[in-house]
């Protein structure tokens, strides 16, 4: 269940972060169909959710850890000047060691936001964005 809070955390911020900037980006969640306009950029966010574990004898203890990636799709032939700028603000909004809340489920992202390589397709041109996270609860 915390793996589902932990996504919620991090897409409340994605959506606030949107809704801030002077040019809104639309944000595709996980098992959400979407077709972009011609010349649009948006996002596609998702989790990739690693074992939960124990690390106590009484097993009132739970890890979740895993990986929130954001997948910055642009038009292809735009080259990175789309990606780039929107790349550094993921960045910005998931600072490494940031600790983020909601009830009683504290997630913190354990390593820095990582560009993956971009991947050029017939219409788009993706750059895939990621960070570990790990929480703990009791």
């Amino acid at each position: 269940m915390s793996h589902a809070i932990i996504a919620s955390i991090y897409e409340a911020k994605l959506i606030a972060w949107s809704a801030a900037r002077s040019e809104k980006l639309k944000i595709v969640f996980e098992n959400t169909a979407y077709t972009p306009m011609a010349g649009e950029t948006h996002l596609r966010a998702f989790m990739i959710p690693g074992d939960t574990a124990s690390n106590t004898l009484g097993g009132d203890h739970r890890l979740f850890t895993g990986v929130f990636q954001v997948s910055v799709i642009a038009p292809a032939g735009t080259g990175k000047a789309k990606t780039n700028p929107i790349v550094d603000e993921l960045a910005a909004l998931f600072p490494l060691y940031a600790r983020d809340t909601k009830g009683a489920v504290t997630v913190i992202t354990m390593s820095p936001v990582d560009p993956g390589p971009g991947i050029t397709g017939d219409s788009t041109y993706t750059v895939p964005v990621s960070f570990l996270y790990r929480a703990d609860t009791n």
